[in-house]
């Protein structure tokens, strides 16, 4: 297999796992995880039972496939960057552009933020979450130690890492509190504040 070859092929893989994780988030959102059977997100997605299970050891692991993707493009998109930037304005403008708003945004019914909190605090998500951001930090990690001309095991690319993990899990937080609000906005406002060293409130 050419080195072509085999980078189609994962991306190809990485479009069906996020297809499926897609499809799982919408119909769990829909009916409750309970409710959704493997064959129910399978037709959803248009594959084989066989396929969700080649992906996933469960449906909660699906649910968090999605934000496992995005946290793969951020550290993907900041090591695109120029290098001429500097790593805060990079981090920022990598992680807002995976929150950018979808063309659907505007048609999710009015209940969407206490599906998705209701989700969320499914016990097999909140640990799949817990596995997926430790291993999307140690991405973040290896990304910013990159850009920075550290070792991954230096001190200060973990610690960005970390800060950037708590202020984008933050943001989301309070943005499915409030689904209302603006992702970008929120997320712009947080790392403001993480930029300006967080100074006191006034």
């Amino acid at each position: 297999m050419t080195a072509e070859e085999g980078g189609l092929r994962e991306r190809k893989k990485r479009e069906t796992r996020l297809a499926l994780s897609q499809a799982t988030i919408r119909l769990a959102l829909e009916r409750g995880l309970d409710a959704v059977s493997v064959e129910d997100i399978a037709a959803e997605a248009n594959v084989s039972d066989r396929t969700f299970r080649n992906y996933f050891a469960s449906k909660a692991e699906a649910v968090v496939a999605a934000h496992v993707e995005r946290s793969r493009r951020i550290g993907e998109v900041l090591q695109g960057l120029p290098a001429s930037e500097p790593l805060w304005d990079a981090l920022v403008h990598a992680v807002v552009q995976q929150f950018e708003p979808s063309p659907d945004a505007a048609a999710r019914p009015p209940d969407h933020g206490t599906a998705l909190r209701e989700l969320l605090a499914e016990p097999a998500v909140q640990y799949e979450v817990f596995r997926a951001n430790a291993a999307a930090q140690d991405e973040l990690t290896a990304a910013i130690a990159d850009r920075a001309g550290t070792g991954a095991d230096d001190l200060y690319p973990q610690i960005v890492a970390a800060v950037v993990t708590a202020g984008l899990g933050t943001a989301l937080a309070t943005w499915t509190r409030d689904p209302g609000r603006s992702l970008v906005a929120l997320l712009h406002e947080v790392f403001a504040g993480i930029r300006a060293g967080l100074p006191e409130p006034r």
